[in-house]
């Protein structure tokens, strides 16, 4: 392993967009929650997919560690540099690279974020639907496997890619998939390499399934006593088949962190926020039979709106509820944790969940997409205090061996990255180690983000 040369050749091959500048450093050692920073030994920032698969080349030459980058808004460490090595920067590839709205397709550069594509959209009737909250870069949500708040209708990334370009740890360029919308062709290697955290290739472009601009669009919030009503409203609405487009629980503690930073006016008590899609006369219908659901379950304050500004106000909020409840500890760090259930045992979860953090020394809110069976605890935790992160990281453990008690996963969009790899063989058993051959298959030399995912 020599990586001073490895080094060398990389500067000479990138010029002014190869850095090892402690700024460039420490900007992409920082993480979104409590990891530590670790920061890389060098950054690049290639343009195109001949550049990535150059410098790959370089890189397995010299055994230097790989880590992928897209916007640096993961929660479970999956860009901490903690073999060191370099940080593939991808957000100069950012580029749409075409739009076919007769097969309602468009094929992106992973530097590309969500916000960015959807702006280019707006004259084609098109747009595309997952939606995690932060402004991502679409390769990263691809490599983490991400959904949010819109997953209840529109489906997860899984759902949303049909095809990817990908070099490998070797240099080697490989495309998977195709414009089609379906195959029965070979081993579905997207599905492969989506959720691999950057440990199986790089994403260098995808092909992306859009959705119709919905004609419609009504947004709706209301108040719930306890959690369990919440909850039991999610539940029969999904059973009962209400196509919602989002449906969002918080708890009590979550509309006071809304109500200090966001200027809101909310009482302090469980609620949901809602958008309903579709033609002018189907979403009238389907908030009117949510609302009957709601007060079934002794729902207050539902309020609806369909003004553009409105809604974005409320998603604006919801979107920014990590800082939100930040602010309800100030200085605080947090261990945002999230797990994932069949319908049928959210309202256990949740409650068993909630009871276990009021009885910890440390707030934890607890918010999600609870129309898909996900949701979030945000553990506020004292920075340097390990006593207050060890009770976080026992809360998360029994957040994680809960949801498998009850036939869930134990992430259902942060990923796994370095934060959740002890609890992958409680989750896998024996496939945990499967995942490991196609590791040693496709990178050998294990320097595609070292570290994550994978067993030691």
């Amino acid at each position: 392993m020599d990586r001073e040369a490895a080094f060398s050749a990389l500067s000479a091959l990138l010029g002014e967009r190869f850095s090892r500048a402690r700024h460039a450093l420490d900007a992409h050692g920082q993480s979104e929650t409590h990891f530590p920073p670790t920061p890389p030994e060098a950054v690049a920032w290639p343009q195109d997919t001949q550049e990535v698969a150059e410098i790959m080349r370089i890189c397995h030459a010299h055994a230097l560690p790989v880590i992928p980058f897209g916007a640096g808004t993961s929660l479970e460490g999956q860009t901490s540099a903690i073999h060191g090595g370099l940080t593939l920067d991808m957000s100069r590839m950012n580029r749409l690279l075409c739009v076919e709205p007769g097969d309602m397709t468009a094929d992106v550069e992973p530097g590309l974020t969500r916000e960015e594509l959807n702006r280019e959209l707006r004259a084609t009737g098109l747009f595309f639907p997952v939606d995690p909250g932060a402004n991502a870069s679409l390769g990263g949500m691809a490599s983490t496997r991400a959904s949010g708040t819109t997953a209840v209708r529109y489906g997860t990334m899984r759902d949303n890619v049909l095809g990817l370009e990908v070099v490998l740890a070797d240099g080697s360029v490989i495309t998977t998939g195709s414009h089609a919308p379906k195959s029965a062709s070979g081993y579905d290697l997207t599905a492969l390499f989506l959720g691999a955290e950057g440990t199986l290739g790089i994403i260098t472009r995808l092909t992306l399934r859009l959705a119709g601009q919905p004609e419609a669009i009504s947004a709706a919030i209301c108040a719930f006593e306890t959690i369990d009503d919440a909850v039991g409203a999610v539940t029969q609405t999904i059973q009962m088949g209400i196509p919602m487009a989002r449906i969002e629980f918080v708890d009590a503690d979550t509309a006071r962190a809304f109500n200090l930073y966001s200027g809101m006016d909310m009482p302090e008590k469980p609620h949901l926020l809602l958008e309903f899609h579709g033609s002018e006369r189907a979403v009238a219908e389907d908030a009117e039979r949510f609302g009957e659901i709601a007060r079934e379950f002794g729902a207050t304050g539902f309020e609806s709106a369909t003004r553009q500004e409105e809604r974005t106000a409320l998603w604006t909020m919801r979107h920014k509820a990590y800082y939100a409840v930040l602010a309800l500890r100030p200085g605080a760090t947090a261990l945002v944790t999230d797990i994932c259930v069949p319908i049928s045992r959210l309202a256990e979860a949740v409650a068993e969940t909630r009871a276990d953090i009021a009885a910890a020394s440390i707030p934890g809110p607890i918010l999600g997409h609870v129309g898909d069976g996900n949701f979030h605890a945000i553990l506020l935790v004292e920075p340097g205090n390990e006593a207050e992160l060890a009770e976080a990281r026992e809360l998360a453990r029994r957040m994680s061996e809960r949801a498998l008690s009850l036939g869930g996963t134990i992430t259902g969009e942060h990923g796994i990255g370095i934060g959740k790899q002890s609890l992958m063989e409680s989750e896998h058993g024996p496939a945990w180690q499967i995942m490991g051959r196609l590791k040693q298959a496709l990178d050998p030399g294990g320097i595609l983000n070292p570290g994550k995912i994978l067993p030691p």
